[in-house]
């Protein structure tokens, strides 16, 4: 076995928290999901001491309106002198990962916590039942350290084509992976429709899983008044579920610590590589819809950094907010796809609370290690339109060159073509990707990415029937269309 140094960063404490109450008012708000949470992963780990030892407390933004969460969570599990750290929407769960463990092999910290929690259906129940549903509410605090992106997921050409909803972005780019892949249409529908059946399959037997019913293929796959289509070929079951009452809590700590705390060695996970692209573009400008390149390239570096192949990996969790997230991943990580492609269920069935899906995956991936201490495990990560791409490897056995780290936004900034876009184009174009937006039971309006003819791009829309109808049953990558004041024929 390999010996681990006193500085390795090692997981030694995880939970997962879940409350499903149908009388509004009842249950517990988002932060004391949290502190549930690190309380249980504390108890997982065997020493609650871990706690008040934390260096620092990292926190995904939610749904919630807290301004530092992390200091009321510090307040109640007697971790007061924690620096406070909140990541907004749009930075990468795998960052906090990332953070917690560079930092720790770095000897700037010792002892890191992280935890998220949403609780979107305590919020439901009360809206539907009309009872108001209260927080706790934290004035003029503000976190330590507050992670920001660094520019916008959207641009004004795609909104005003009447894009706004990650499902319509993710249904185009998929459209476009589907035709370089010389898929049909049907083909296309039967592959994602079995995919989130085997999701619904793994989610049955995880007990953390929010939707436990196993769900047949066909009925994912077709729209019906309980399962919308969305954006087609995408119906709601395809769709990230966000209405959860959901938590995770992770222990992080130097192998001196754990040592130290006698933390048994049965409960360690190492990490053995982080990476993440921070790489930032709006989707209709990627030349290459088909691709990313942030996968390709942080996905192959992880693995090229814990010393793995793709065929080494033996449990998984692709980031599944929507099928092109799952199929890109597989095609640029080189990953089969015989093998269970998901520990929790993915993020409609397993249950994706807002910003936290990452921190659920890596829970159930470090219990299932220590189940298997000889195999390793691959979680990966997405922010925005598949915009920035993180990914993980874990293993309960560490790695010959301990904790290992890269940031690759440099080389998908270098690998990414972006395009020119423009909103008053007028003339000749061709599909490069689309999608059909639904409201309620009827399709609304056909989105399509166009490239023109000098090489650059603009997004276009139609709601003729006849168009509309055309794009829900055959292919149009490819297809020559005119523009005309912003909508395609």
């Amino acid at each position: 076995m390999t010996a681990a140094g006193p500085q390795t960063p090692v997981l030694v404490g995880v939970a997962a928290v879940q409350q499903r109450l149908e009388e509004a008012g009842q249950g517990l708000e988002p932060a004391a999901l949290m502190v549930e949470a690190l309380n249980r992963a504390a108890d997982d780990a065997g020493n609650r001491a871990l706690l008040a030892r934390a260096d620092r407390i990292e926190i995904p933004q939610g749904l919630w309106s807290y301004t530092d969460p992390a200091r009321w969570v510090a307040g109640q599990i007697g971790a007061d002198g924690a620096e406070t750290v909140l990541a907004e929407i749009g930075i990468l769960q795998q960052t906090l990962l990332n953070r917690a463990c560079n930092s720790i092999a770095a000897g700037e910290a010792s002892v890191v916590l992280i935890t998220g929690a949403e609780a979107k259906y305590r919020a439901l129940r009360g809206q539907i039942e009309g009872v108001e549903i209260s927080e706790s509410v934290q004035i003029d605090v503000e976190p330590d350290t507050t992670l920001r992106p660094d520019a916008e997921l959207v641009s004004p050409v795609e909104s005003a084509a009447g894009l706004g909803m990650p499902v319509g972005y993710y249904a185009i780019l998929d459209s476009a992976l589907r035709h370089a892949q010389g898929l049909s249409v049907g083909e296309h529908r039967d592959q994602m429709a079995a995919m989130y059946a085997q999701f619904s399959r793994i989610a049955a037997v995880n007990e953390d899983a929010w939707v436990r019913k196993p769900v047949a293929a066909d009925f994912i796959r077709e729209h019906s008044p309980r399962n919308k289509m969305l954006a087609f070929p995408y119906t709601k079951l395809h769709n990230s579920q966000w209405n959860v009452d959901q938590a995770a809590g992770l222990i992080f700590c130097s192998v001196a610590v754990a040592e130290e705390l006698n933390i048994p060695r049965g409960q360690w996970v190492f990490p053995l590589a982080g990476t993440e692209s921070n790489a930032m573009s709006v989707v209709a400008a990627r030349k290459e819809l088909q691709r990313s390149h942030g996968f390709s390239i942080a996905g192959r570096k992880v693995l090229e950094l814990a010393g793995k192949q793709p065929s080494d990996i033996e449990l998984m969790e692709l980031y599944s907010c929507f099928p092109q997230a799952v199929r890109v991943q597989l095609m640029e990580l080189g990953l089969a796809a015989d093998k269970p492609l998901s520990v929790t269920g993915g993020l409609t069935f397993g249950g994706g609370p807002l910003n936290n899906l990452v921190l659920q995956a890596t829970v159930k991936m470090a219990q299932l290690l220590r189940q298997r201490p000889d195999a390793s495990g691959l979680v990966t990560c997405v922010s925005g339109m598949n915009t920035k791409q993180g990914c993980a490897v874990y293993a309960a056995q560490p790695g010959a060159a301990g904790w290992q780290y890269a940031d690759v936004t440099a080389a998908v900034h270098a690998a990414t073509t972006l395009c020119e876009l423009v909103g008053d184009y007028e003339g000749g174009a061709t599909i490069a990707g689309y999608t059909v937006l639904f409201q309620g039971e009827k399709p609304w309006r056909a989105v399509a990415v166009c490239d023109l003819p000098n090489g650059s791009r603009t997004v276009a829309y139609s709601e003729d029937s006849v168009v509309v109808e055309g794009l829900l049953t055959g292919e149009f990558v490819g297809r020559r269309v005119a523009i005309v004041e912003g909508q395609f024929s």
